[in-house]
């Protein structure tokens, strides 16, 4: 029987029941809506509204039920609607009319609110933790070759020489952000609604204070209008979840172009490929494909949450019964990426050699040629010119900028001297970037401590249960 079966004549259909359920989404945060009934009863208990001993047969039943649930016993019954009818109908069914008194003072509404809300914070830590461990890989790779030069890229042709450790680096940076993504959104879910009841409040003596210390928020929402209809916090964590996995796109796309054998620059582990069915040969770098792939589903599942909240009037609406899925999707997809990617950058092997030889085509020297002719005073534009003469050259004789003789290149200016070949040197050309944030060693060796530090300083605000 439905809780609401009073002012109906007639139950729903077999269709329309299936049809409005949400137990096959909602059971996941049985542990959620469990530890707000225990907050509830506590709570109405201590302000006199059910009695002491009530209260602790609540506690007991659903401690029973969390354990039922955990260790496989628990049936879930296809005519409960949601997770939350799922273990009130078995806790009165167990205890009897203490059963039928936890819901005094509330409703499913700010009931909901609270277990997705406690939902998004555990899931916020989850990921906080996988995003340090994936930093971690990350850093350690950088750090074993440090020295390594690789070409770096510009609309994906050759531009400067950098270090594999800085290029490795700017993604340290990109997930640190996105790990400052995820505290807000943990922020943003640390927020109590229960007590809100429907939309209005109730004539309960409630104190909602007390129920977000039990439960860990860091305080009741002032409105109960916005307590029930906000999923704000929801969006927050999707496009938290949807900003990384993009980042994680770039970095796959990068290692799936590096494990080819036009680069060669690495050879992912035999445990993060696979093989052709056909094609013996073939060692294919799927699981960066998947990764890669993925972002388009939780980017989806922002977009889905963004327009099922478009122009819903206050308070609660059933259109909000479709918040859940696709955060709980977007999290554990991400939380599955995060764990991949830590796994594949962490056993790929480099091969410096192979990214040496390509850093040693493109002209790569050519910025740091025009930097000498315009040290020596002569217009940084016009360099930029003569340097391209130069360039054109080498093209003309297939050949590059470090082949050329010295006469070829005071043939477009006098102020070339016979000290130009060592502007030629990538060791010298990256170690001479010396300025904050370059690929310099020395300024790479600062940039690696403060991504390190800045791990440490995560790993220390990743919030504790």
């Amino acid at each position: 029987m439905a809780l609401w079966s009073g002012r109906f004549e007639e139950g729903v259909s077999e269709f329309t029941q299936r049809f409005g359920a949400s137990l096959p989404v909602d059971r996941q945060l049985y542990a959620q809506d469990i530890a707000g009934s225990k907050a509830h009863a506590a709570m109405l208990a201590r302000q006199g509204v059910i009695s002491h001993e009530d209260a602790l047969d609540i506690e007991a039943g659903l401690t029973e039920i969390e354990r039922s649930i955990e260790e496989g016993e628990f049936t879930f019954d296809v005519n409960d609607e949601d997770i939350h009818m799922a273990v009130e109908g078995v806790l009165t069914a167990n205890i009897g009319d203490a059963g039928a008194r936890l819901h005094t003072g509330r409703s499913r509404n700010d009931q909901v609110a609270t277990d997705t809300r406690l939902f998004a914070k555990k899931r916020c830590r989850d990921l906080m933790r996988a995003n340090t461990t994936l930093r971690h890989a990350l850093i350690k790779q950088a750090q074993e070759h440090f020295d390594v030069i690789l070409p770096g890229y510009t609309h994906m042709q050759h531009a400067q020489p950098v270090l594999f450790s800085h290029h490795l680096l700017a993604y340290t940076w990109m997930l640190a952000r996105d790990f400052e993504r995820l505290q807000a959104a943990y922020a943003a879910a640390d927020a109590n609604p229960l007590g809100s009841a429907a939309l209005a409040g109730t004539t309960y003596p409630l104190d909602r204070f007390q129920t977000t210390r039990a439960l860990g928020f860091d305080h009741p929402i002032p409105n109960s209008l916005d307590a029930v209809s906000d999923r704000d916090f929801l969006l927050d964590l999707i496009y938290a979840c949807s900003v990384s996995s993009m980042h994680l796109s770039r970095l796959c796309e990068e290692i799936i172009l590096w494990s080819t054998s036009e680069f060669g620059f690495v050879t992912l582990s035999d445990a993060y490929s696979t093989g052709s069915s056909i094609m013996p040969q073939k060692k294919n770098p799927d699981f960066a494909e998947l990764i890669r792939g993925k972002s388009g589903r939780v980017i989806g599942d922002l977009v889905a949450l963004l327009v099922t909240c478009k122009s819903l009037p206050l308070a609660y609406n059933k259109d909000l019964q479709e918040d859940k899925e696709g955060a709980i999707d977007a999290a554990q997809t991400l939380e599955d990426c995060y764990v991949c990617a830590a796994g594949m950058i962490s056993t790929m092997t480099v091969h410096p050699d192979a990214m040496m030889a390509q850093a040693r085509r493109g002209y790569l020297a050519a910025t740091d040629v025009a930097d000498y002719l315009a040290k020596r005073g002569m217009p940084f534009r016009q360099a930029h010119e003569v340097v391209g003469h130069l360039v054109l050259l080498c093209e003309k004789r297939g050949c590059d900028l470090e082949d050329l003789a010295l006469d070829d290149f005071k043939a477009e200016s006098d102020l070339f001297e016979a000290d130009i070949t060592s502007a030629l040197n990538l060791e010298a050309i990256v170690a001479a970037r010396t300025t904050y944030g370059g690929t310099g060693h020395a300024a790479v060796r600062q940039q690696m401590q403060e991504a390190s530090g800045r791990l440490d300083q995560d790993e220390g605000r990743i919030p504790r249960l």
